[in-house]
């Protein structure tokens, strides 16, 4: 049932560009761990959002084939929006180098590589869109790196993918057909995603949502009352980038 209510949403949704769809087409006839790229509906979710939200600045972890890169690069067209990618995979780094080069993304989509806790710790500014797609260990350490760091834009969110970890969140019997060689892969990335989820609610700065979309969705704002950047002003003083907040004073950062 649930497959073909995603056929008939992604036949009544927006549909994604045809790079996007060679793209995923490419990935499905390449790579045996296909299924964890996000669905075509998915990529189109993501075009929805960032053409909704008008980041200036997006930052990706986990970046698989370069698919959901190519969804934040279209959608911000308007915006000219910086992109950062995230990876540790060699093979997968060579998978979205190939994808950035063949569709000429190079201009705005910046890979990191690496592991990402440590390349998170290297990034200034604010980010208007994360999206976290990466080790589902390491997911409740790079929300709380990202929160501590104040990366989140003040109007920005964080979009947390596979949050129910094939089902094994909810519970190690929710998917009888999770086929016996990754179930104990996906049994412990539930565990650790229950910690996380945990983790989402009780975190005083944040509000958040767990979404029953795809795999799961979480999606993550600061709180009203936290004082955080809003975003970049693309004006500069000098060599300084000009950074406005939301109480209206500004912070100077070397650009």
């Amino acid at each position: 049932m649930a497959a073909t209510v995603t056929d008939y949403c992604t036949k009544h949704s927006n549909a994604i560009s045809p790079n996007m769809q060679e793209v995923w087409d490419w990935t499905c006839a390449s790579f045996d761990n296909a299924d964890k790229m996000s669905s075509p509906l998915q990529g189109a979710t993501m075009k929805f959002l960032a053409a909704w939200q008008q980041p200036k600045r997006v930052l990706e972890i986990g970046c698989f084939t370069g698919f959901s890169a190519m969804a934040w690069y279209e959608s911000t067209v308007s915006t000219q929006a910086e992109i950062i990618t995230m990876e540790l995979d060699p093979k997968m780094i060579a998978a979205s180098r190939r994808t950035f080069d063949k569709y000429q993304l190079n201009d705005r989509v910046t890979l990191i590589e690496g592991p990402a806790q440590d390349s998170i710790e290297t990034l200034t500014g604010v980010f208007d869109i994360i999206f976290v797609d990466a080790n589902k260990e390491g997911y409740e350490g790079y929300v709380k790196q990202i929160l501590d760091k104040k990366l989140l834009s003040r109007k920005g969110f964080i979009m947390c993918d596979n949050v129910f970890a094939r089902g094994m969140t909810i519970s190690t019997e929710a998917n009888p057909e999770l086929p016996a060689k990754v179930r104990p892969y996906w049994i412990e990335n539930g565990k650790a995603l229950r910690r996380f989820n945990t983790f989402c609610k009780n975190d005083p700065r944040i509000d958040s949502i767990l979404l029953p979309l795809y795999d799961g969705v979480t999606l993550i704002k600061w709180k009203p009352s936290m004082n955080v950047p809003i975003g970049i002003n693309w004006g500069t003083n000098g060599s300084e980038k000009v950074m406005d907040r939301e109480d209206g004073k500004r912070t100077l950062g070397r650009g």
